[in-house]
C-alpha cells in the first residue's frame, strides 16, 4: 500500500466502524444470557468475527440479518463443549476474555491464535484464574498461547492486578460470574469499563469504586439490544490526519467517547488541537458524540499516568502527531505497548527514524523532539494494523512516498481504511 503526500485537504463527513472492544463483549454477554441479543454497527473486522466463530464451535447460534447481528443465548450455563480447538486468530481480547468464561464451564477446552497471539503474555490471567481455582495452563509451558482450561468450580478473590488492564480485569469480572462469591479486581489506574457497563445493562450484578470492581455470582443474564458506537480507536486516525493536513476540517459522526478511552482527545487538545463535540448523549450506558476536527498547529507535551489506558491503542498515531508537532513529547507509563500485536514502542520508534524523526526509545514510552522535515519510506507495519494506519496518516503529511509493507493488515480493526481515506481527499 502506497501512500502520497496530500497537497490539497482533507474534508468531508464519515461514520467509523463500530467499537470493537463493545462488538466483542456484545457476543460473548449475548452468547451467556438468556434469549436473543441484537447487534447493531457490528464491527465486521478479522478480531471480532473470531470471536464469533469461537461461540459457534460452543453451540451458539449467530445470525447476520441485513445490518443486524442476532445472538441466540443459552444462558449463563448454556455453552457446549467444542469439537476442535477454538481459535482466536489475532485477537488478544477473545483469547483473555474467553479464558475467564471458558474456566468456570463443566467442559474442557483448548484456546490458540496465530504466530502474534501464541507470544503474547498470558500469565496475567493464568495467574487470578489460578488463584480462583481454575485450571488453566500454558500448553507449551511459556506462559503464551495455546492455552488447554480445564472447566471447574471456580471461588471468587481479590485481585490486585499489576496493570491496568480491561482484558485482565475483564477475564476475571467473566469468571467472577461463575463463582461461589464475590470477585473484586482493583487496579492501580482506571482501565475501559466497557465489560462493567455492558454487564450491568445485561442484568449482572456489581458495583465500582475508585479502581475497583466487585461482581456477584451466578446472575440471570437477559438477551438486549446493542448499538454499537463508532470506535474511537479507528477514529484516531481521521483526527490525526485532518490535524496534520492544511485547510482540513472532517466531521466524524456517532463516535464513543466513553472517559476511560477519550484520551486521544484531551491530549490532542492540550497539544493545541481544535476538536469539538457535538450531539453528545449516552444510550446504555456508553456516551457517544460527533467529532468536529479543523487543521491546528500542534506543540509537545508531557503524556503519562492515568491517562496512558484511556489511549493505549492511540499512542502511534499521537507519536506521529508530536513528530509534526513543534517542541518536545515525553510518553512515559506505556510499558503495555511492548505486548501489543507489536513491541510497539520499537516499531513506532523505528519506523519515525526512518522517515527523518528525531525520537528516542526509552523503557516505558518514547521521547520525541518533533518539527524535523519527515520524508515517506518503506514502513514495516509488523502486520500490527495500529501501525500501519497511523504511517498512513504520517506518509499523507510526509515529502514524497510512503510505502507500508503488509498494510492489508487494516482488516484487523477497520476493513474500508484506505477506502475512507481516499473519499476523504477527493
Amino acid at each position: 500500500m502506497n501512500i502520497k503526500k496530500l497537497t490539497s485537504p482533507l474534508r468531508g463527513e464519515l461514520n467509523v466502524p463500530g467499537d470493537k472492544s463493545i462488538s466483542h463483549r456484545a457476543i460473548m454477554l449475548g452468547a451467556i444470557s438468556m434469549g436473543t441479543t441484537s447487534v447493531t454497527n457490528f464491527l465486521q473486522g478479522a478480531d471480532c468475527l473470531s470471536t464469533i466463530s469461537c461461540f459457534r464451535k460452543m453451540g451458539i447460534s449467530i445470525e447476520t440479518e441485513q445490518e443486524e447481528i442476532l445472538v441466540k443465548g443459552k444462558g449463563l450455563h448454556g455453552l457446549s463443549r467444542p469439537d476442535t480447538v477454538l481459535d482466536v486468530g489475532n485477537s488478544g481480547t477473545t483469547t483473555r476474555l474467553l479464558a475467564g468464561i471458558l474456566a468456570g464451564q463443566k467442559f474442557d477446552s483448548d484456546l490458540t491464535g496465530d504466530e502474534s497471539i501464541q507470544s503474547r503474555p498470558m500469565k496475567r490471567i493464568i495467574r487470578p484464574l489460578a488463584q480462583m481455582g481454575a485450571g488453566i495452563t500454558s500448553v507449551r509451558g511459556n506462559g503464551c498461547a495455546p492455552l488447554h482450561i480445564e472447566g471447574r468450580s471456580l471461588k471468587g478473590i481479590h485481585y490486585d492486578s499489576p496493570v491496568a488492564s480491561a482484558q485482565v480485569k475483564s477475564c476475571v469480572l467473566l469468571a467472577g460470574l461463575y463463582a461461589d462469591d464475590i470477585t473484586s479486581v482493583t487496579e492501580p489506574y482506571l482501565s475501559r469499563n466497557h465489560s462493567e457497563i455492558m454487564l450491568d445493562y445485561f442484568g449482572a450484578t456489581l458495583t465500582a469504586e475508585d479502581t475497583t470492581v466487585t461482581i456477584y455470582p451466578d446472575p440471570i443474564l437477559e438477551g438486549q439490544k446493542v448499538s454499537v458506537p463508532g470506535d474511537i480507536s479507528s477514529a484516531a486516525y481521521f483526527i490525526g490526519a485532518a490535524l496534520l493536513i492544511p485547510g482540513s476540517e472532517i466531521l466524524i459522526r456517532n463516535v464513543g467517547v466513553n472517559p476511560t478511552r477519550n484520551g486521544i482527545l484531551r491530549v490532542c487538545e492540550k497539544m493545541g488541537a481544535d476538536i469539538t463535540l457535538m450531539n453528545v448523549s449516552a444510550e446504555e450506558g456508553e456516551p457517544t458524540a460527533d467529532i468536529l476536527v479543523r487543521h491546528s498547529r500542534l506543540h509537545g507535551i508531557t503524556i503519562d499516568g492515568s491517562i496512558i489506558p484511556s489511549l493505549i491503542d492511540e499512542i502511534p498515531v499521537i507519536a506521529v502527531l508530536a513528530a509534526f508537532a513543534q517542541g518536545e513529547t515525553v510518553i512515559r507509563d506505556a510499558q503495555e505497548l511492548k505486548v501489543k500485536e507489536s513491541n510497539r514502542i520499537d516499531v513506532v520508534v523505528s519506523n519515525l527514524k526512518a522517515m527523518g524523526a528525531d525520537v528516542t526509545a526509552t523503557d516505558d514510552g518514547m521521547i520525541i523532539r518533533g518539527g524535523q522535515p519527515l520524508t515517506g519510506t518503506l514502513i514495516d507495519t509488523k502486520r500490527d494494523h495500529r501501525i500501519a494506519m497511523a504511517f498512513a496518516v504520517a506518509g499523507l503529511a510526509a515529502k514524497g512516498e510512503t510505502q507500508l509493507l503488509n498494510g492489508e493488515c487494516v482488516t484487523i480493526s477497520y476493513p474500508g481504511f484506505y477506502q475512507d481515506l481516499a473519499a476523504l481527499s477527493r
